[in-house]
């Protein structure tokens, strides 16, 4: 047993939700932004959200001065591979690099693990958008919709319930191609609203406690938007026939 792998874990069960939820359209990213004091000015950069590179965006729980580190190194990496190659790094080489960094300081005498996960959200044309998470030991998976940080056993027992898989839905109707058997960009949101409302301790979901970002696809090239305080106020209020009954009790 490696112990202070294990304390790492325990600080990033303790940080704010990060939620992915993969569509067929792109991916959805959403984060707990956790204040601190009312006179913290919320509006100076993003705490919990990060471009890594061009197709790739990611979410972090845990220390965020260890996830300022990892995040300018896989920039790095990802410019390296662009001056090399002349084309974006593949999303898993990426997320792979990453951890092999992660995993180098779980090894020597001297170190300490960095206490963060990760959240990976990218494209690439070999295997299109592709959703990752990674834990301080340096490993890595794939999944469709996941959770991090704090409740994330919760979340992951309503994603695993709502989420529309394709898989799942032709078992049941094997005939006929079920409506919505692949997550739209509408679905993806709104189940990030649905597990937003049902994990975060907060009467109310409001834009000072939250950011979103998507990754899409324009023109055949992937597109990062991180939301502004107003577009997340948009989409709380369109979801919000989710969000109330979590409200209102």
């Amino acid at each position: 047993r490696l112990y202070q792998v294990e304390y790492a874990m325990e600080a990033i069960s303790h940080a704010g939700t990060v939620i992915g939820v993969l569509s067929q359209d792109g991916i959805v990213l959403a984060a707990e932004r956790q204040a601190t004091s009312k006179l913290l000015e919320q509006n100076i950069g993003s705490e919990k959200i990060y471009e890594m590179n061009d197709n790739v965006v990611a979410g972090v729980a845990g220390l965020t001065a260890d996830a300022n580190i990892l995040i300018n190194q896989s920039r790095v990496i990802a410019q390296r591979y662009l001056m090399t190659y002349d084309s974006q790094i593949p999303v898993e080489m990426l997320v792979r690099r990453l951890c092999d960094l992660k995993q180098g300081y779980t090894q020597f005498g001297g170190l300490r693990p960095f206490g963060v996960s990760f959240l990976c959200a990218g494209w690439d044309p070999t295997f299109g958008f592709q959703l990752y998470q990674s834990d301080p030991a340096g490993n890595y998976s794939s999944w469709k919709a996941t959770c991090i940080g704090e409740n994330s056993g919760n979340a992951q027992s309503i994603l695993k319930q709502e989420y529309k898989d394709e898989e799942k839905d032709r078992a049941a109707a094997p005939d006929t191609k079920a409506a919505g058997s692949n997550m739209t960009m509408d679905d993806a949101l709104r189940l990030t609203c649905l597990v937003l409302s049902k994990t975060i301790d907060t009467a109310k979901l409001t834009n000072e406690k939250l950011e979103f970002a998507t990754l899409t696809l324009k023109a055949g090239k992937p597109h990062i938007h991180i939301y502004s305080s107003d577009e997340i106020d948009e989409v709380l209020s369109k979801y919000e026939s989710v969000i109330k009954p979590a409200d209102s009790n």
